[in-house]
């Protein structure tokens, strides 16, 4: 909205309260207001951001006195602390699609440079060899459905930026809702914000969630261990738990490493040493919401041990699954049962001889192992490298070592596949464990006894009318 925001008064009162707490939900921009009487009066202050570019502001309450005859005072700090964290989401929403709007931008100029090259080559394209017109203009052919996606996108970044310019005098927005609170039911109010808040935990999901379209150079986090094993951090930890945690192998093993921070897992062999109540299998173990998943060796079976009690809260078979090196990965490894998390939950990948030996994709039930669906693909598991899931969708490496791509990928939610073309760089030529960790966007990878980062491009659209 240009210009600055100014008060109606012939508002409607529902219309007014709905304007002034999406502003405060995305309002970045604070500035010192001094109240006609500060005791009866909310104070806001603002401040410098902090080293993550989020906006810190102060919320002065009233005198003691002045709240305790007032319940609705109370009621309201409680609203504006709850609008407040729902802000910082925003920004962390700006921030994203800040990010892959840069890619978005580089793409199409990419775009653009090749249908340049391709107009000179039509132009001169007796001078140039069949072969290399013909390869221009399929890669354009190929390209020009994209067009209308970037476009798209763009005017998704842009809706965006526009939450953050509607947002203009918050403090006056504040000192408003204060002399308005009173008309209203506190109830009808709770309401309101518990919309805005659905709509904005939406609008992130939507942007965390997409089609993968890219995997970066790899970067080495450690070099440690066999050639084989699997590390991973908690994408359900709480702020503040940067724990890592390491198995080195692929069976005869049940000792997990706990190292305190990424930083200590980089520079020290500093670390917390937990035994498992059975050795585990292959390399599909993962650490969600404060246990670790995995399968026991020589079995289908699968244990879900909590880290800090350090007790097995469930054990479940898992039907019909190959295990004992029966139905692995193409490296092998005892590599049946690959258990995995995406922003939706948790998974397990492995195959049946009712499937033909071909891959099967099982959503499970996190606290009680239930199988919730499954989808059957038609994808041999003897030939997959490895796999991992985004976004409920399944994608397959062709193989392990040398030159490595993504080329498969099974899409969960409509039980439909497509074959792909997404290289990445196999820098230690030997891939034994690949997983996605949503809370990073990022895919963690243990290759020939180094410990791999890649960060990932997914590429997602979030229309207005879905907000």
């Amino acid at each position: 909205m240009p210009g600055r925001w100014r008060w109606q008064p012939d508002m409607h009162p529902a219309r007014k309260l709905l304007s002034l707490l999406f502003l405060i939900l995305m309002g970045t921009e604070l500035t010192q207001v001094l109240p006609t009487n500060p005791e009866e009066s909310w104070q806001v202050y603002s401040s410098a951001q902090d080293s993550e570019g989020r906006c810190i502001c102060t919320v002065v309450a009233p005198q003691q006195t002045m709240c305790s005859r007032d319940a609705r005072t109370k009621q309201l700090r409680q609203l504006l602390e709850k609008v407040q964290n729902m802000s910082q989401s925003i920004e962390v929403l700006d921030r994203r699609t800040q990010r892959d709007l840069q890619y978005v931008e580089k793409m199409e100029n990419q775009m653009k440079g090749l249908e340049s090259k391709f107009k000179q080559v039509e132009e001169s394209h007796k001078q140039h060899l069949a072969r290399q017109f013909k390869a221009i203009k399929a890669k354009m052919d190929e390209l020009r459905p994209l067009i209308p996606v970037l476009e798209e996108y763009k005017a998704d970044a842009k809706l965006v930026l526009q939450f953050k310019e509607e947002v203009q005098n918050l403090t006056s927005v504040l000192n408003e809702l204060q002399e308005e609170i009173g008309a209203y039911d506190y109830d009808e109010l709770q309401s309101r914000v518990s919309n805005l808040e659905e709509r904005l935990r939406a609008c992130m999901q939507k942007l965390a969630c997409g089609k993968l379209t890219g995997i970066s150079d790899p970067v080495t986090v450690k070099t440690s261990g066999s050639r084989f094993g699997s590390w991973m951090t908690d994408p359900l930890a709480p702020e503040g738990d940067n724990r890592v945690w390491y198995m080195d192998g692929y069976h005869n093993n049940r000792f997990v490493r706990e190292y305190k921070s990424m930083v200590d897992f980089m520079n020290t062999d500093n670390f917390t040493s937990h035994r498992l109540p059975h050795p585990w299998s292959g390399t599909g173990q993962v650490v969600y919401n404060g246990s670790i998943y995995f399968n026991k060796f020589q079995s289908h079976i699968i244990i879900r041990f909590d880290l800090k009690t350090e007790t097995i809260l469930k054990t479940r078979s898992l039907d019909y699954a190959g295990y004992n090196n029966m139905y692995h990965y193409a490296w092998g490894g005892h590599s049946d049962i690959d258990l995995m998390v995406d922003e939706s939950g948790l998974w397990a990948v492995y195959a049946t001889n009712q499937n033909a030996g071909n891959i099967v994709v099982s959503r499970l039930d996190p606290v009680s192992l239930q199988t919730l669906q499954t989808w059957n693909t038609s994808y041999p598991k003897r030939s997959a490298g490895e796999a991992f899931i985004i976004c409920g969708t399944l994608y397959v490496t062709n193989g392990y070592s040398g030159g490595t791509k993504v080329h498969y990928a099974y899409q969960t939610n409509a039980s439909t596949y497509e074959y792909i073309d997404i290289p990445f760089q196999n820098k230690y030529s030997h891939i034994s464990m690949l997983d996605y960790n949503p809370k990073d966007r990022a895919l963690y990878a243990w290759n020939n006894g180094h410990q791999i980062l890649y960060n990932v491009t997914l590429f997602h659209v979030i229309r207005s009318d879905e907000l």
